[in-house]
């Protein structure tokens, strides 16, 4: 159990049987009353953000999390699998769950993945993948002197900014965090 003098940004909770992470908070202390907690958690299911008040010492619990390394394996039509690191079991995930990474999550990449109750709820890549382009416009001879960008389409089905002397076929790092380019890999 946790109880409101425990509140930081990052704690993971749980209410109502739905986990939840706090991304701010604030404790108030009126002039008259009790003081509480002004706090804005985000549901680690659905993403969708909320904002709740405790009373001072109010408890909450701990939610039943777990950190894993899974394997993306490969994606069929309804489903991408995963292979757990440890115990070599097979995970399946729905589109929906992979939402956010899957236009930069080449084949085989090792994802950290947050399960709850021994589900998978989230997927997130490393901070910098490397991957080839597929499609992309060329540069233009003496086009670089405003040092523009241009888009990028690369394997895994992402579009990325990258310069104009980045061309069809070269493998570059992309940093997940920002999906931004980083550097071209030889």
């Amino acid at each position: 159990m946790y109880t409101t003098a425990d509140f930081r940004n990052g704690l993971k909770i749980e209410i109502e049987g739905v986990p939840y992470i706090i991304v701010e908070f604030q404790h108030v202390k009126p002039g008259k009353g009790t003081a509480f907690v002004r706090t804005r958690i985000r549901n680690l299911i659905t993403n969708q953000v909320i904002d709740k008040t405790f009373r001072s010492g109010d408890k909450v619990e701990k939610p039943d999390l777990e950190e894993r390394q899974l394997q993306y394996q490969y994606s069929d039509e309804l489903f991408y699998h995963f292979m757990d690191m440890q115990t070599y079991e097979q995970i399946q995930l729905d589109s929906a769950q992979v939402a956010e990474v899957k236009g930069f999550m080449p084949e085989h990449v090792v994802v950290n993945a947050l399960l709850y109750r021994g589900r998978p709820i989230s997927v997130e890549l490393p901070n910098f993948v490397e991957i080839t382009i597929v499609q992309t416009d060329p540069g233009i001879r003496g086009d670089t002197a405003t040092g523009g960008t241009k888009p990028a389409k690369v394997s895994t089905g992402g579009i990325v900014q990258v310069p104009l002397f980045v061309n069809e076929g070269e493998t570059i790092r992309i940093d997940t965090r920002t999906n931004s380019y980083i550097e071209r890999v030889s």
